[in-house]
C-alpha cells in the first residue's frame, strides 16, 4: 500500500500549503523555507530510490495527478485573494464557511516577506505539482482523460507549447544544436530561459500548423492546440481577475511566468552541455539522470530522465533507474536553486561532470563535438580538454 500512497505526497504538500499559508503573518515564509529544506535535505539524507515496482492498480497513482489540478487551482486562488485588490464576498464566504480561512485576519497580519514567499511557493507549486504531472499526462497521447488533465495542468503556467514542442520536438532533437531545451556548455541560465521560451513557442507553432495542414484543417480555429491552450490559460486569467481584481490577475500572471521560467531551469539542468550526433538515436547518456528518493516521488520519476528519453511512451512507474547513466550531482531542487542563485558554482560543478561525460560516455564523434563546445564555453576548466 505504501508504494501507492507515496505518490500522494505532492497532494499532501498542497493541502499542508493551503492550511499553513493561511494561518497568518510569517507562516507563508516559514512554509516556503521549510518545504525547500525538506526536499533538499530529504534527497541528501534518504539517498537514492533504485526500486522498480509493478502496479496492479495504476489508476490509484494517476488519481493524485488529477487531484493536483483542483488543489493547485484552489491554492492559486487563495494566493490571488490575499494579494489581490478585491475580495468578492462569495469567494471570501466560501473560504470561511468551508475551509475556515479568514481573509481579513490574513490581510491584517501578512508581511511583505510573506507576500514574496506566497508568490514563490505558488510558482514553485505550479511547476512541481502542475507542470511535472502535466508533462507526464500529455505524453499519453491516446488517453483522453490524461490529455484533458495534462493540458489543464500546463495551462496554469501558460505553457500550452510544452505538450506540443516537448513531445514532438524536444524528444526528437534532444542534445542537438536545434533543440531549444538543451543548454550549451557555459550558457547563461538567464539567457537560456529567454531563448528556450521564445524558440519553443516558435517551434510549437510550426509543429501545430504542419499538423493542421496535413489534415486540411483551418489553421486558426479551436482545433489548433495552441489557440485552445491559450484559451484555457485565458480562462484562468479571467477567473483570477474575478477573484482578485487587476492586482490578483497580475499576481497570477507573475506566478505563471515564474513557474514557466522554473520549468526552463529544469530543462537547463536535465541536458546541460550534453551533445549528440545528428541522425543518431537517443541513448541514456544524453540526459543527466537522478534517483534521489524525495525528488523522484514528488516529480513522478521525471528524475529518471535517461529512461524517459530512451522510451518516452512508458508511464512514470515503468521507468528504470539506469544507475550507469550520467548522474546529476544533487537532487532536482538543489540543482534548480544552484543554477538560479549560484550560476558560477553550478558551472564549476558541472564542468567536472562534463569532463567525466566526455571521457566515459561520449562516442568518438560526440567527443569531437564536445571539444569544440568546450573551447567556446568560456569555462577555463573545460577549455583545457
Amino acid at each position: 500500500m505504501i508504494k501507492y500512497l507515496k505518490y500522494y505526497l505532492s497532494s499532501l504538500f498542497l493541502i499542508l500549503g493551503i492550511y499553513i499559508c493561511t494561518l497568518g503573518g510569517y507562516y507563508p515564509t516559514f512554509f516556503f523555507i521549510s518545504f525547500s529544506l525538506i526536499i533538499i535535505i530529504g534527497d541528501i539524507v534518504l539517498g537514492e530510490d533504485l526500486s522498480f515496482k509493478k502496479y496492479s492498480y495504476p489508476q490509484l497513482i494517476n488519481l493524485p495527478m488529477y487531484l493536483n489540478f483542483f488543489l493547485l487551482l484552489l491554492f492559486l486562488l487563495i494566493t490571488i485573494s490575499i494579494l489581490g485588490s478585491s475580495n468578492p464576498n462569495w469567494f471570501s464566504n466560501f473560504l470561511y464557511q468551508y475551509l475556515y480561512i479568514d481573509l481579513v485576519n490574513i490581510n491584517n497580519s501578512i508581511t511583505l516577506i510573506d507576500k514574496i514567499s506566497l508568490i514563490a511557493i505558488t510558482s514553485l507549486y505550479i511547476g512541481i505539482m502542475g507542470t511535472v504531472p502535466g508533462h507526464e499526462l500529455t505524453h499519453r497521447k491516446r488517453e483522453k482523460l490524461d490529455m484533458f488533465f495534462g493540458n489543464w495542468l500546463l495551462s496554469l503556467s501558460w505553457d500550452c507549447t510544452f505538450a506540443i514542442e516537448h513531445v514532438y520536438g524536444h524528444h526528437k532533437n534532444v542534445c542537438l544544436p536545434i533543440d531549444p531545451a538543451t543548454a550549451k556548455r557555459g550558457e547563461s541560465i538567464y539567457l537560456f530561459v529567454v531563448r528556450a521560451t521564445i524558440r519553443e513557442h516558435i517551434d510549437a507553432w510550426k509543429i501545430e500548423l504542419s499538423r493542421l495542414k496535413r489534415r486540411s484543417e483551418y489553421k486558426f480555429g479551436l482545433k489548433n492546440k495552441m489557440i485552445l491552450g491559450y484559451t484555457r490559460s485565458l480562462s484562468i486569467t479571467l477567473l483570477s481577475y474575478i477573484v482578485g481584481g487587476l492586482a490578483g490577475m497580475f499576481t497570477y500572471l507573475l506566478c505563471a511566468f515564474i513557474a514557466k521560467s522554473l520549468l526552463e531551469v529544469i530543462n537547463y539542468t536535465e541536458h546541460y552541455g550534453l551533445v549528440r550526433e545528428l541522425d543518431k538515436p537517443v541513448h541514456p547518456r544524453h540526459s543527466w539522470n537522478s534517483n534521489s528518493i524525495l525528488s523522484s516521488i514528488l516529480l513522478y520519476n521525471v528524475t529518471r530522465h535517461s529512461a524517459h528519453h530512451e522510451k518516452s511512451n512508458l508511464k512514470f512507474w515503468e521507468l528504470d533507474t539506469y544507475t550507469d547513466a550520467p548522474m546529476m550531482p544533487y537532487g532536482y531542487l538543489s540543482m534548480l536553486y544552484l543554477a538560479i542563485f549560484l550560476p558560477f558554482t553550478y558551472h564549476r560543478i558541472m564542468a567536472k561532470k562534463l569532463i567525466e561525460w566526455d571521457l566515459n560516455y561520449a562516442t568518438h564523434e560526440e567527443r569531437k563535438i564536445a571539444t569544440l563546445a568546450n573551447r567556446t564555453s568560456g569555462i577555463s576548466l573545460l577549455a583545457k580538454y
